[in-house]
């Protein structure tokens, strides 16, 4: 995550600072390949009509739709996918990461990650007695050789499981088995996003909810789908009340 802040704050940069650089090197190619540049004070054919106005010159028109278009496309990219919030969530959550002998482990980054992200999920005295599970979880655990070279927060919950410390921290472990939900359902959001975008086409654009969210199930889980055959699809719509029309036609002893 803190890769990805670093990777915005660069590509502003080079939006800001990079153009002159790179336009050197695309012409220094296209000299040596012998591609024709072309002449950057010209008018560039096919630009936006601009009445009363000048027209849009082709440098102009690398400057503004090409180069710095690209750039504001692939920062966008990552504001979407990446917001503050979210970036933050994931930082707090390292705070639990078993690595480097618990090096991230800091009680205040864990409450503020349930205080913040996690509201619903505890209560206002459970939230007071985690700061507590916390400190004794810190004093009791990082020294046993059972949660000694852990490099995976599933594996810590496994430990704990395994150990039964879950029923001694059961907050901890409960903090735990929520983090642990992240990849999935940020995944299948993302997922499902993509998928809406080729399920829900214009001639598809008046569907129902709930028939929406079935295709986008049956197209999310192909793997699963494609276990089915027609016979048991037919049998199980049939079986969920009476039709008019009868999909498949019953068999009949000689």
């Amino acid at each position: 995550m803190h890769l990805v802040t670093t990777t915005k704050v660069l590509i502003q940069k080079f939006r800001e600072e990079g153009r002159v650089l790179l336009l050197e090197k695309v012409t220094l190619f296209c000299e040596e390949h012998g591609i024709t540049i072309p002449d950057m004070s010209s008018p560039h054919i096919g630009g936006r009509d601009r009445v009363g106005k000048d027209p849009i010159t082709m440098g102009h028109h690398l400057q503004v739709d090409i180069f710095m278009g690209t750039i504001d496309a692939q920062l966008q990219e990552l504001n979407t996918r990446f917001k503050e919030d979210t970036i933050e969530l994931l930082i707090l959550s390292t705070a639990l990461d078993p690595r480097d002998d618990y090096k991230s482990f800091k009680v205040e980054d864990i409450c503020k990650l349930t205080e913040k992200y996690y509201p619903s999920d505890f209560t206002e005295q459970e939230k007071l007695h985690l700061r507590f599970q916390l400190q004794n979880y810190e004093l009791d655990n990082f020294k046993h050789p059972e949660f000694q070279n852990l490099t995976t927060i599933s594996e810590l919950c496994q430990v704990l499981n395994k150990t039964r410390k879950s029923g001694i921290y059961p907050l901890v472990d409960k903090l735990i088995r929520l983090i642990l939900t992240l990849p999935i359902s940020t995944a299948t959001t993302g997922r499902a996003f993509s998928a809406m975008k080729l399920v829900k086409t214009t001639l598809r654009n008046r569907m129902e909810d709930d028939f929406l969210a079935s295709l986008l199930i049956t197209y999310n889980e192909k793997d699963i789908t494609r276990s089915f055959d027609a016979d048991s699809i037919i049998d199980a719509f049939n079986d969920m009340k009476e039709h008019w029309v009868q999909f498949k036609m019953p068999h009949f002893s000689r």
